[in-house]
């Protein structure tokens, strides 16, 4: 029986192995699960490009966690072909006529891969985003050191918070929520792509919003559930110490949020591998008067990318991903036996 698949042979792969790595680099983390990446794929290359009509112009209108996003995918796409034997050769930003063409990987040669990244491709489709309490169990400090050294892999730098510079990053993130809350198109952004139903392929649905804010909770989060979610014990916190830790950038062009976003996919995926669970305080980074503000905070040197809650978290559901098939551009079709 013949068969058509949207898939070409690629980088010495067949098509089901190329459908393959593009499944697992579509199971990256995204601001609200937009998934803003597509990949056309040839048979000496394959390219990562933005998803135009995934941008969030209101929440993030320089589409910095965009880029975020697309690293990460890239992060997976990396450790998928290393998987298969194919030793990634990557370019970033390859085309300045093409801004949507954040990267470009060819066949580098072959290549085999160690415990530590088989560890982490097995990470991947295990990561979650914890949006619930986690226990009051600490992280060692020698899991902190790991996930250190996982970010400095890819070029980026990963700031644990001490408990003096705590109160100033709670009263940047409180002032940053209440100034998206505002704005009314922000607003709009994220009744459109939280919330949802079980039918939904992607945006982040209501069974994995986690719990609804309270007044009570220290650390202002955000309602993901439109206004679906479950009500905790009243007068109950949230939690009130977990692990926080931003990752922070050495540039603050396009490039350096590539690199940042291989880097926070790789410490998402180590921290998976550790048995621990991660979740985002986005609003501090994405108000710029915030952002700047939290910039000092760390030294006034690198740029603050993304500010992340860790620790040991009860299970999760997965969210939607769209079809791998729905990711590709202009694929031409391939025909097996």
């Amino acid at each position: 029986m013949v068969t058509s698949s949207p898939f070409p042979a690629a980088l010495g792969l067949a098509p089901e192995q190329v459908a393959e790595v593009v499944r697992l680099a579509g199971r990256a983390p995204s601001l609200h699960n937009r998934q803003p990446w597509r990949f056309r794929i040839t048979p000496e290359l394959i390219e990562l490009h933005a998803d135009p009509a995934r941008r969030m112009p209101a929440t993030d209108p320089q589409d910095r966690e965009l880029r975020l996003g697309c690293g990460a995918a890239l992060c997976n796409l990396r450790l998928a072909l290393a998987h298969l034997g194919v030793r990634p050769l990557v370019t970033l930003l390859p085309s300045a006529s093409d801004p949507g063409l954040l990267a470009q990987v060819r066949r580098g040669g072959s290549v085999r891969i160690g415990a530590e990244q088989s560890a982490l491709l097995r990470a991947i489709p295990e990561r979650r985003t914890n949006r619930r309490p986690f226990l009051p169990s600490p992280v060692p400090r020698s899991h902190r050191n790991r996930l250190v050294g996982a970010v400095a892999t890819d070029h980026a730098w990963l700031h644990v918070v001490e408990r003096a510079q705590r109160a100033e990053l709670l009263g940047l993130v409180r002032r940053a929520h209440d100034e998206q809350l505002a704005d009314a198109e922000f607003r709009r952004e994220m009744a459109r792509w939280t919330g949802l139903d079980t039918t939904a392929r992607e945006g982040v649905p209501a069974r994995a919003a986690g719990p609804l804010p309270e007044p009570q909770d220290e650390w202002v989060r955000r309602d993901f559930s439109g206004g679906r979610g479950r009500n905790r014990v009243p007068g109950k916190d949230f939690e009130d110490d977990p692990l926080t830790a931003v990752l922070c950038a050495y540039g603050q062009d396009r490039q350096a949020d590539l690199e940042t976003g291989q880097a926070l996919q790789r410490l998402l995926l180590t921290a998976t591998s550790l048995g621990l669970a991660a979740s985002f305080l986005s609003q501090v980074v994405e108000v710029r008067e915030t952002r700047v503000q939290l910039r000092s905070m760390l030294g006034g040197v690198l740029e603050p990318q993304a500010v992340l809650r860790i620790g040991y978290g009860t299970p999760v559901p997965e969210t939607p991903r769209r079809d791998p098939a729905e990711l590709l551009m202009n694929a031409e079709p391939a025909v097996s036996g």
